[in-house]
């Protein structure tokens, strides 16, 4: 779905639709387990230079793997949404440009409007957590035997590694 700017001067645009596994092109390593259902509705602000506010609501499960021992895990994603977009400015050269704190909320678009699929995408990436694990309690791989901890005790010691003399240690094994 497309919301154009010429038709969001006329009115408001309301949307109730869902998205099939697949429709929605996610980063690698990302599944869509669930049909990603949203409604809610599109918008140009009066007075501003064409902001589209797109606000509503989205539920869908994403899967990905554990960061931790490499599993698939579950992320479901049940959550309300406000976004706001503004036509993308062409700078001239390469200036940089100071923004506000507000601005810092405001994603750009180019062209004759934004497309839904796009709206989604970005904020099904942004709810997803930075670390991705399976349940608070795992336990993560061996880093020595590379075993799954939550399924074997292997007994595998790791001692960390001080880096902080390994310069000096070069500089002894090279004088012997």
């Amino acid at each position: 779905m497309f919301f154009s700017v010429k038709e969001l001067e006329v009115k408001k645009v309301r949307f109730d639709t869902a998205f099939r596994p697949g429709e929605i092109q996610f980063d690698p390593g990302l599944t869509q387990v669930t049909p990603l259902e949203t409604q809610g509705t599109a918008e140009l602000l009066a007075n501003t230079l064409g902001e589209i506010r797109v606000k509503g609501h989205l539920k869908v499960v994403i899967q990905a793997e554990c960061d931790r021992c490499l599993e698939p895990a579950r992320f479901p994603i049940d959550s309300d949404f406000d976004l706001f977009y503004r036509p993308e400015r062409e700078s001239e050269g390469n200036e940089e440009v100071e923004i506000d704190a507000g601005e810092s909320e405001i994603a750009f678009y180019e062209g004759e409007g934004i497309e839904l699929k796009d709206v989604l995408r970005e904020f099904v990436l942004l709810s997803l957590p930075m670390q991705r694990i399976c349940r608070e309690e795992c336990r993560g791989i061996c880093p020595v035997c590379g075993q799954r901890r939550d399924l074997v005790n292997c007994g595998c010691e790791t001692k960390p590694v001080d880096d902080r003399w390994s310069a000096l240690k070069k500089l002894q094994e090279k004088g012997t």
